[in-house]
């Protein structure tokens, strides 16, 4: 039995991760695009956001990633009990997030959904493929917001009911509209129009662990 591998190789990420919102319990921050969120187990991925941070904030850990090339907001946790709690908020799915993304070709409706259960493409490894047997739940509902016409695209706004890997990078496939830039699931052509992967975290809802009250973090669109 052959066990893939990830043979992927991050290039030098020189953009900062920018501190959107700092108190003794979470972080709120900026995830540049081409960073990874976690190091990877290649000695040559150890850059990354929690790499990175944990040389400020030595107790910071994950509750949530996103993909390498997606930028945007991301929360942190700086202690185990607050990390829990987040990561049951994200499990429970009380954690609203929106995306923007531009998407290759001019959707046909103003909104939809998309509803396609997502599953491991195991000889493919990392690809994640739609199957209706074995695949996850999976849905996206997005909201056109701009039909571009150089190049022709359009620009949507996401938001996802869950939170599978590569999500709406294989949803917007699916619906025949890859995200520009994408090197995964998109076209040569979608992939040649943009010079990084056009999705961005834009805003993240969720409840502060420790106080209680809703927190509406956002971080602007570079694109």
């Amino acid at each position: 039995m052959t066990i893939p591998t990830d043979t992927f190789i991050a290039p030098v990420c020189h953009e900062d991760i920018d501190i959107l919102f700092e108190d003794e319990h979470i972080l709120l921050i900026n995830k540049p695009s081409g960073l990874l969120s976690l190091s990877g187990k290649n000695p040559l991925n150890k850059d990354s956001v929690h790499f990175r941070l944990v040389q400020q904030f030595p107790t910071a850990t994950m509750a949530h990633r996103l993909d390498f090339g997606t930028s945007g907001i991301m929360v942190l946790a700086l202690n185990k009990t607050v990390n829990a709690h987040l990561t049951k908020q994200f499990q429970d799915r009380t954690v609203l997030k929106t995306y923007i993304a531009v998407l290759n070709g001019h959707l046909a409706d103003d909104q939809g959904c998309i509803d396609a259960p997502i599953a491991k493409d195991k000889p493919n490894f990392p690809l994640q493929k739609i199957c209706y047997e074995s695949g996850k739940p999976a849905v996206s509902h997005y909201q056109v917001t701009e039909r571009l016409t150089s190049p022709l695209s359009t620009r949507v706004v996401f938001t996802p009911d869950t939170g599978r890997t590569h999500q709406l990078r294989i949803h917007s496939r699916e619906m025949g509209h890859p995200i520009l830039g994408c090197d995964l699931y998109g076209t040569a052509q979608a992939q040649a129009m943009a010079k990084r992967l056009l999705l961005h975290a834009l805003t993240l809802e969720f409840d502060h662990p420790i106080s209680g009250e809703r927190v509406m973090g956002k971080c602007p669109c570079p694109f």
